[in-house]
């Protein structure tokens, strides 16, 4: 059995070695000749899979290491009897992290000693908006949910409007790319949503670039009284605008989900459909396949502020001010570079571990300061 994989794909060869041939091809750039003789055909979100991609190839089974599938023509796969298998709620926690680093960063700028005093209004509550506002409601925070579609599925669940999610001082977007339906996402925030948006509050987008009008968003960060932005995901991706880049708080290359642990959780995914696929029982398990952590231990003395604790170990795991000076960095070269330099940003990503990754020693028995640590996803010295 021949398998092609997306490059980026961690664990490859450690999960798929026993099951076939791996054969690693550049995402982006993956042509009908590379997955002529597949069987599997691994991706990510960068490889856009139809006909012209699959046509006359012997590909039976196809499988995405992501949460989202707006890459992938289901119809034409469903009419050729090509399963399809995506990986759900991968990296939905390596995102919450990523929201939860920038929050820390935006509420010290802010002068805040206690972050939970900042309201937060997510719009999409899958599986990425769904685990953030439960996070963030164990941690303390007022949350604010928008989403129509599961409001409609669950008309007593407590949602709010479009509107009043983006009157909080937080606004985190988690929704898919949809382009039709009652609920699109196409440029949902346009000019007149964006001018609701005020000085102080934050934005961020880790769900879909066109989420968002992005010449109606470079306008309004050029006009007064201007929002904070936080941008991981663009419009026209690898080749993003470098005006846009240059005026957003924090830039970095799509990058939200990409925890060794959200990556890797993805192919244990795919995995084990393969596994399903072929009739035969797992061998491998991600506990066994990943490495040791680089930081293993973080330790606070009796003296401990609770939030100067909480911030240094967020931001000890993760630091989006790393990505964002490596992202403007991109930004700088020829125009005809910028896009290959994007993708070499994702494709070289260095490692980067989630909370549970690391042990948190107190010294003190702070019970507040426990419980907000296991809230964050920290394991606890006992």
């Amino acid at each position: 059995m021949i398998i092609v994989a997306d490059e980026n794909i961690p664990l490859l060869e450690p999960f798929f070695g026993d099951l076939g041939e791996v054969r690693r091809v550049p995402g982006r750039a993956m042509t009908a000749a590379d997955v002529r003789e597949a069987d599997i055909l691994l991706v990510r979100s960068v490889t856009r899979v139809d006909q012209r991609l699959l046509a006359g190839s012997r590909v039976r089974f196809v499988g995405t290491a992501t949460i989202g599938t707006d890459h992938i023509e289901h119809g034409w796969l469903d009419a050729q009897g090509i399963r399809f298998e995506a990986a759900p709620g991968c990296n939905a926690n390596s995102v919450v992290e990523y929201v939860l680093s920038v929050l820390v960063l935006h509420a010290q700028r802010q002068g805040l000693a206690d972050w939970t005093s900042l309201s937060v209004g997510i719009v999409g509550a899958g599986n990425v908006g769904g685990a953030l506002a439960r996070t963030l409601a164990g941690l303390g925070f007022a949350v604010r949910v928008n989403d129509p579609p599961r409001q409609a599925r669950d008309p007593g669940g407590d949602y709010v409007s479009l509107a009043e999610a983006l009157a909080c001082d937080v606004v985190s977007l988690h929704t898919p790319l949809t382009t039709c339906g009652s609920d699109p996402t196409y440029q949902l925030l346009g000019a007149s949503e964006l001018a609701r948006l005020r000085a102080g509050q934050l934005l961020i987008n880790t769900g879909r670039g066109e989420v968002i009008d992005g010449s109606a968003l470079l306008r309004r960060l050029q006009a007064a009284n201007a929002p904070e932005v936080v941008l991981d995901v663009w419009e026209n991706e690898p080749a993003i605008a470098p005006e846009l880049v240059s005026r957003v708080w924090l830039g970095t290359p799509h990058i939200a989900g990409y925890s060794l642990e959200g990556k890797a959780r993805g192919t244990e995914m795919l995995y084990q459909a393969v596994c399903r696929l072929q009739g035969v029982a797992p061998t491998r398990e991600l506990g066994q396949l990943l490495p040791e952590p680089p930081l293993e231990r973080l330790c606070f003395t009796g003296s401990a502020q609770d939030f100067t604790a909480v911030a240094t170990a967020v931001n000890a795991c993760y630091d989006p001010r790393s990505d964002d000076a490596r992202l403007r960095y991109t930004m700088r070269l020829a125009a005809t570079h910028r896009a290959a330099a994007f993708d070499g940003l994702r494709k070289h990503y260095p490692v980067r571990r989630e909370h549970a990754s690391v042990t948190v020693t107190l010294a003190e028995a702070n019970e507040s300061l426990r419980r907000t640590f296991r809230a964050l996803g920290f394991r606890l010295e006992a």
